[in-house]
C-alpha cells in the first residue's frame, strides 16, 4: 500500500469530521504558549516574566496531561476531554481578565499553572484513537498505524505553524489579549467536538479488563527524555525569536518566524510514510537528531530576522522524523491498556521541555540576548543526539527470554 493510499484509507476509516476537529481542537495548546508569553511579557516588560508565565503554563499541562490521560485509559476520552475543554477556556479568558487589570506576576504565573493543568493534549489523545480505528484492517494495520503517526506528527508541527502565526497576526490586528481569547473559543467549540466524536467511544476500559501492564521502563525513560530535549528546543527558539524580533522592532512577526519552523516539519513528517519498514523507529530518530544538530548550529550566527527565517526553516525538516519515531516507539514498547497515558506522558515531557527552554532561554536573554537563548536550542539538539544514540543501541539489544 502506496502513502498516499494509507492516506486515503485512514480517512476513510475515521471520516473528514474527525480529521478537521482533531487539528482545529489542537490549536489552542500551540497559540496558549506563545501568547501567555507575549502578553505577560508586554504588561511587565520583562521578558523573564513572560518565559516564565509561559513556562509555568507549560508545566501546568505536564503534570495535568498524564494524569488526564490514565483517566482516559479507565473511563474513555469523552468525559475526560469534555471538562478539560470547558476549563481551559475558561482559564485562557480569566488570564486575559487579570492582565487587562494589572495582576501581579505572581497572579499571572499562578493562573497560566492552573490553565495549564487543564488544557487538553489533543494530538497524543488522537493518536490513541488510531488502533482501535484500524483494527478492521488486520493485514494492512502496521502500516496504518505508521502512516497515522506520520500524519499526527505533520498535524501537530501544522499546529504549531498555525498557532503561533494566529498568535502574531491577533497581536498586529489587534493586541495579544486578542490572540488568547481567540485561543479560549477554539478550544471552547473544537475541543469539544474532539470529545463527542463517537471515536471517543472506542477508548477506555481496557485497563479494567486487560490488567495493569507496566509502563515505565528504562526504554520509556529514554523516550520521556528524548521529547523533553525536543520540547527545549520549542521554548528556547521560540524565546529567541520572540527577543530579536522586538529588537528590530518588529515584536508582531515574532509568532510568523517561529511557525516557519513547522513549514518543513509538515512537509517532512508525511514523506516519512513513504521510508521503507527496513528503516526503523529508532535509527529515523538518530538521523534526525543528528540533522538537528547540525542544522540548528548556524542559530549562533544570525543576526537579523531575514537569516533567521531561512534558519527555522531549514531546521523544521528534522523536527517532525524525530517526534514521529519517538512516539511511534512510545505507542510500540507501551502496553495497550496504558497506550493513552504514554502518549500524554511523552507530550508533558516535551512540555516540561518548552518549560525548561523557555524559562533559561529568558533569563540568558534578558542578559545576554537572542544569541544566548539560542545557544540553549543548540544544547538542546547535542541532548537529543545523545539520546537517541542510546536508544539505538539499547533497542539492537536482543529481547531477554519469557
Amino acid at each position: 500500500m502506496s502513502p498516499l493510499a494509507s492516506y486515503r484509507r485512514l480517512l476513510h476509516v475515521a471520516g473528514p469530521t474527525y480529521v478537521v476537529v482533531a487539528f482545529l481542537g489542537r490549536l489552542p495548546l500551540a497559540m496558549s504558549q506563545l501568547g501567555t508569553l507575549m502578553l505577560v511579557a508586554a504588561a511587565t516588560g520583562s521578558y523573564g516574566a513572560g518565559g516564565l508565565a509561559a513556562g509555568a503554563l507549560a508545566v501546568g499541562n505536564a503534570v495535568g496531561s498524564p494524569a488526564a490521560g490514565a483517566l482516559a485509559d479507565r473511563i474513555g476520552q469523552r468525559p475526560v476531554v469534555l471538562v478539560q475543554s470547558l476549563v481551559g477556556a475558561l482559564g485562557l479568558t480569566v488570564l486575559v481578565v487579570l492582565t487587562d487589570t494589572g495582576a501581579g506576576v505572581t497572579t499571572l504565573v499562578t493562573t497560566a499553572a492552573l490553565t495549564g493543568l487543564a488544557l487538553p493534549q489533543v494530538g497524543p489523545l488522537a493518536r490513541v484513537r488510531w488502533r482501535p480505528l484500524t483494527d478492521s484492517e488486520v493485514e494492512h494495520q502496521r502500516q496504518l498505524l505508521d502512516a497515522a503517526f506520520s500524519y499526527e506528527g505533520a498535524a501537530d508541527e501544522a499546529s504549531f505553524v498555525l498557532g503561533p502565526a494566529l498568535v502574531g497576526l491577533g497581536a498586529v490586528a489587534f493586541s495579544p489579549s486578542g490572540s488568547l481569547l481567540a485561543a479560549a473559543a477554539l478550544l471552547a467549540v473544537f475541543g469539544t467536538g474532539f470529545a463527542l466524536h463517537s471515536s471517543s467511544l472506542l477508548t477506555g476500559g481496557l485497563s479494567a479488563l486487560e490488567g495493569r501492564g507496566r509502563l515505565v521502563t528504562l526504554t520509556f525513560v529514554g523516550l520521556l527524555l528524548a521529547q523533553l530535549s525536543i520540547g527545549s528546543l520549542f521554548g528556547s527558539i521560540q524565546t529567541g525569536t520572540t527577543v530579536l524580533a522586538t529588537d528590530a522592532g518588529e515584536a508582531g512577526l515574532a509568532g510568523l518566524v517561529h511557525a516557519l519552523l513547522g513549514v518543513g516539519s509538515v512537509v517532512a513528517g508525511l514523506a516519512t510514510a513513504a521510508l521503507p519498514a527496513r528503516i526503523t523507529q529508532q535509527q529515523r530518530v538518530w538521523a534526525s537528531a543528528l540533522a538537528l544538530v547540525a542544522l540548528s548550529a548556524p542559530l549562533l550566527l544570525v543576526d537579523s530576522l531575514g537569516t533567521l527565517m531561512v534558519t527555522v526553516i531549514a531546521l523544521g525538516f528534522a523536527v517532525a522524523p524525530y517526534m514521529i519515531g519517538v512516539f511511534s516507539l512510545g505507542e510500540r514498547v507501551a502496553p495497550r491498556e496504558r497506550v493513552s497515558a504514554a502518549m500524554t506522558l511523552l507530550a508533558a515531557a516535551t512540555g516540561l521541555g518548552y518549560a525548561l527552554g523557555s524559562s533559561l532561554a529568558g533569563r540568558l536573554a534578558d542578559l545576554h540576548g537572542h544569541t544566548a537563548a539560542f545557544g540553549v536550542t543548540v544544547g538542546a539538539t547535542v541532548a537529543a543526539l545523545l539520546l537517541a544514540s542510546g536508544l539505538v543501541l539499547r533497542l539492537r539489544r536482543p529481547a531477554p527470554a519469557p
